[in-house]
């Protein structure tokens, strides 16, 4: 049995590369949540005007690590605290958001949400919202620092951050 979480934190490339070092983590794949179009592209979801965020699709085994784990994770790993932008990436499609599936889950993001807040000096603005539709990115951006690690995002914000979290040295 498997349970499934759908986060945005910026560059989708960037907290894919972050769960995908996680154990218990089955599957992450990247796409588009929380827009108005069916079957964006990303070159739709780049223009801002379709109001989808890039995010992430985890599948997890709850044996493993726990849905609470996970969000303290994503809360630990992009910056909760920046409207619509995370560093140089900018625009609503970059926004936090956690999408809900159930109203336990809706809960429990709400709980890690408010316990994040000791670790941020700035009030969290992550979104928590209901998730409609996930669409899968194209399959050139799925498990992209893995296939790319040396090209120029990869090794100047992805591999830094990972860094930085432990998951590489």
């Amino acid at each position: 049995m498997t349970e499934r979480i759908t986060l945005g934190g910026g560059c989708f490339w960037c907290i894919e590369a972050v769960f995908q070092r996680i154990d218990g983590v089955k599957t992450v794949r990247s796409g588009y949540a929380g827009g108005s179009i069916p079957n964006p592209t990303y070159d739709d979801v780049c223009s801002g005007q379709t109001g989808h965020a890039e995010v992430v699709q985890v599948e997890v085994d709850p044996e493993i690590v726990s849905y609470a784990e996970i969000l303290d994770q994503f809360f630990r790993s992009h910056d909760p605290t920046t409207l619509n932008r995370q560093g140089a990436d900018v625009g609503t499609q970059y926004r936090s958001v956690i999408f809900f599936e159930t109203p336990e889950q809706r809960d429990l993001a709400e709980e890690r949400k408010a316990a994040a807040g000791a670790l941020y000096r700035d009030p969290i603005v992550t979104q928590i919202a209901p998730l409609e539709q996930f669409y899968p990115a194209e399959p050139y951006h799925q498990n992209y620092f893995n296939t790319n690690p040396r090209a120029g995002y990869c090794a100047m914000v992805i591999r830094p951050k990972l860094q930085k979290l432990g998951f590489e040295s």
